[in-house]
């Protein structure tokens, strides 16, 4: 891959060069800017001001242009618009078919206006990232800062258009009017949810989707699961017919659909346990805040499952699943048994069993490698909702296992039922497992990366229209670390083998890590803390203040599950299309913080309606900074090689809630031992200091988010 200085020549419109950002001179300005720092230690303060100068420059430059052709679409759509009006009235059936292709047209000419767009953002976010780089100052957060909340502001002009959406807007409106051939009118005002089949307005549409971080409920879910990260499809060009009809023959429905069932009853599993985990604990002998570390166990071996599982799938999808099942069978089995055998030993060895067949790395790469692109953001919906239902479905189900019997000498009741059922659910899925999946075949890496190079050969045109529909503002990061490399090297020349090579160990993943990145890892361990020490010491906290019976713990815990969905779809039709990301991420930290303030007891009276509402306030918010808001901002900043191989960002993630998990119940079970009427203030304290250590990282970070 080469640089983007030669890309920026290569693939510029040639009548607009003089209108593109200057990127060789301000990168060579910032070369000069370093020798002389190193020469004569020229002021840096003058530095800023010069670079800043010649930055508002260039991006006037760009913008003014922006606008013009802004006009001389909309003035060609006027004149069209005249054209039709005409043509309609002579019911010409050979002319409204020649309108529409001067229609799309002028379509086409937008699509080159916002690669022209995503061209020039991209510079810019490069030049910003090249100069903090060389000095070693954020210059970015003064000059985004400045900038972007400026009244008159010309960054948002590029980075936020909102021009372009009228040109669409007019565009597709005359578009559908055109192909209604009986007359009857669609207006896609009065319909917004009518699809223009056009592929110039689809590729248009796609476009501005990605310009504007706007989302449907589809896209939130998907980005929730951490496999379709919005820059994720930039790795290679729009797939042809024929790479779709491939993965319709590679891709098996039925294989999807078990690894979706996989993740459903891991998460069953996970939770299942929840409302009777301190009765469990006493009835073995223990105090009932054990169920702190009997929850925790299972997260405790996910830590290293999630590795090994990573690794596992780089070459096969089937022996992990079949390994996964028997573990979580033998797990549940041990659950169940160690009631009668009275040892707590053998229950958490069990529970952690459990946790060593976590296969939920193995379900996010199966989505992501096997599934073909034109439903992968409905397969990763699915992954999602899966594990929402998951969690709803587990503490609802051992409400309903309020029942005691025995079976020779065999015990069956509230503690035990759930290991049983679980044991019995896991052998019908391997069963299922066994004879109905099939393992995917895999592509040749050589292949693909021959697919890549004679792709990047294509025609200019064709570039245009299909490069669009990738992201447009955010695929600058996945050439930064690349240019970073050439930096450090004092070369114009880049190996693409490098820049795409996986990472191959945790330390050259965390030599990755920018701040911004770790402050979003934060974010996720902050709120994976407080939903965990909500969740496992609900059983405990509730029976304490308020006498809940295990029926009313696991109604609780269901309606909190339930609540996972709603709030995705909330956030992710309305909440994403008001708000930038970063400003929903700030806003539901500080509802954490506010959830967790409410919590604690401050009084001697510590009621219902108080815990109710914290809880919710707390698990809501937290649920809004799972999705979208932070893994979606997570693989923005993030590194490119950190998107695949065994140590990719997915599993980084994963390890930041699972370690997250692991020191909430340890947390409890420590507690435990300063009493029960000490636990809930005593296990909130770290929470609060996290969130609001979360907050100042976010603030410290935010105009990086930009």
């Amino acid at each position: 891959m080469v640089n983007f200085g030669k890309k920026l020549k290569a693939e510029h419109v040639e009548e607009w060069k003089v209108y593109y950002i200057n990127y060789k001179l301000m990168k060579k300005k910032v070369k000069q800017y370093v020798q002389q720092n190193r020469i004569n230690g020229k002021d840096r303060q003058q530095v800023f001001k010069e670079f800043s100068r010649m930055l508002d420059d260039e991006i006037e430059k760009v913008v003014l242009f922006i606008l013009e052709e802004q006009g001389r679409l909309a003035s060609q759509i006027q004149e069209l618009e005249s054209q039709r009006d005409a043509i309609l009235e002579t019911s010409d059936v050979s002319q409204v078919s020649k309108l529409k292709e001067s229609y799309r047209k002028v379509g086409r000419d937008l699509l080159k206006l916002l690669r022209f767009v995503d061209m020039n953002a991209t510079g810019i976010r490069k030049i910003l990232k090249k100069f903090d780089k060389r000095f070693r100052y954020k210059f970015t957060d003064y000059y985004v800062g400045t900038r972007s909340n400026h009244p008159y502001s010309q960054l948002q002009q590029v980075f936020k258009q909102v021009g372009i959406g009228a040109v669409v807007g007019a565009l597709s409106r005359n578009l559908a009017f055109l192909q209604d051939q009986e007359g009857s009118y669609l207006s896609i005002y009065d319909h917004p949810t009518a699809f223009v089949k056009d592929p110039v307005i689809e590729q248009i549409n796609a476009s501005v989707s990605k310009l504007n971080h706007s989302t449907n409920f589809l896209e939130f879910l998907g980005q929730h699961a951490l496999i379709v990260p919005e820059d994720a499809i930039i790795l290679c060009p729009s797939p042809t017919e024929e790479q779709l009809v491939d993965d319709d023959e590679t891709y098996h429905l039925m294989s999807l659909l078990l690894n979706l069932v996989n993740t459903f009853l891991y998460m069953v599993n996970t939770y299942i346990i929840v409302p009777t985990a301190d009765d469990y604990s006493v009835s073995l002998g223990a105090a009932a805040t054990v169920c702190g570390v009997i929850i925790g166990s299972m997260a405790v071996a996910q830590v290293f499952s999630s590795v090994y599982f990573s690794a596992w799938s780089n070459k096969s999808y089937f022996r992990p699943l079949v390994f996964s099942s028997i573990m979580l069978f033998m797990g549940n089995l041990l659950y169940a048994l160690a009631y009668d055998l009275s040892s707590l030993s053998l229950l958490l060895f069990g529970r952690l069993l459990c946790g060593l067949g976590s296969a939920r790395a193995v379900n996010r790469r199966y989505i992501s490698d096997c599934v073909p692109l034109k439903i992968r953001l409905q397969a990763s919906a699915g992954f999602v909702s899966a594990s929402a239902l998951g969690m709803a479905c587990g503490p609802a189900l051992a409400g309903l296992l309020q029942i005691k019997f025995k079976i020779y000498s065999l015990t069956f009741n509230q503690s035990t039922l759930p290991g049983w059922i679980m044991a019995v659910a896991w052998v019908l899925y391997l069963i299922w497992l066994w004879i109905y999946f099939r393992e995917p075949a895999r592509d040749n890496q050589g292949d693909h990366d021959n697919a890549l190079q004679n792709n990047s050969h294509e025609g200019h045109n064709t570039d245009i229209e299909n490069g669009l529909n990738q992201p447009l503002l955010l695929d600058a990061r996945e050439r930064d670390d690349e240019e970073d490399i050439k930096d450090c090297h004092d070369s114009e020349e880049a190996s693409s083998n490098d820049s795409r090579k996986p990472v191959s160990s945790i330390g050259e993943a965390y030599r990755l890590l920018t701040p911004s990145v770790k402050a979003q890892l934060l974010i996720y361990f902050m709120l994976k803390y407080a939903m965990e020490i909500l969740l496992s010491e609900s059983s405990v906290v509730t029976t304490y203040y308020f006498n809940w019976s295990t029926s009313s713990v696991a109604l609780f815990l269901a309606i909190l599950g339930l609540t996972v969905l709603p709030v995705n779809a909330i956030v992710g039709s309305c909440i994403t299309r008001l708000f930038e990301d970063r400003q929903i991420l700030l806003g539901s930290e500080i509802l954490v913080l506010i959830g967790i303030l409410l919590s604690f007891k401050f009084t001697s009276d510590y009621s219902v309606p108080q815990y109710i509402t914290s809880a919710l306030i707390t698990f809501v918010a937290a649920e809004v900074l799972e999705g979208r808001v932070n893994l979606s901002l997570l693989s923005r900043v993030m590194s490119s090689r950190l998107a695949q191989g065994t140590f990719n960002g997915g599993l980084l993630s994963t390890e930041a809630g699972t370690l997250a998990r692991v020191v909430a119940d340890a947390t409890i079970t420590l507690a435990g031992y300063l009493g029960q009427s000490l636990l809930l203030n005593v296990t909130l304290l770290p929470s609060l200091f996290i969130c609001i250590a979360s907050i100042i990282a976010t603030l410290c970070t935010f105009n990086t988010l930009y």
